[in-house]
């Protein structure tokens, strides 16, 4: 067997969907911590209509360090929580939930390995409005 690695891509591609905004419903939410040791919920947002229905079409993360607070509000508002006070929630209250979502392509380097790979990743402000205000579901 003869074969010509060099035409090969070494980079990992996590990518599902194009670049766009879509219809996501949080199908998994994990509990985890960022690297200052700060609660960090990670979401699984799946697409739920269109030729891409069923697809991820992104990881994304709600932090509940102090820096993160504000971020954590914005998203947990779009997904139809009332964050004008308190509010007391849950990683599984999320699931289920659905909202649109605006989704970029990037690609990362990591720095102790090297591995290039390419993902979806939700800007900042990247959540539309909660979907049962726009469709009336």
């Amino acid at each position: 067997m003869e074969i010509d690695f060099s035409q090969v891509d070494e980079t990992e591609n996590y990518v599902s969907v194009p670049e766009g905004v879509y219809p996501c419903r949080i199908a998994d939410v994990r509990e985890g911590f960022t690297r200052d040791g700060d609660k960090r919920w990670s979401v699984r947002l799946e697409v739920t209509d269109g030729e891409c229905a069923g697809r991820t079409a992104a990881w994304d993360g709600i932090s509940w360090s102090e820096r993160g607070l504000q971020r954590a509000k914005f998203v947990l508002s779009k997904l139809g929580f009332d964050t004008a006070g308190k509010l007391a929630v849950e990683a599984r209250d999320l699931l289920g939930r659905t909202t649109w979502v605006k989704v970029l392509e990037e690609e990362r380097v990591d720095p102790l390995t090297g591995t290039r790979s390419r993902r979806m990743r939700v800007p900042f402000l990247g959540y539309g409005e909660h979907r049962a205000s726009l469709a009336g579901d």
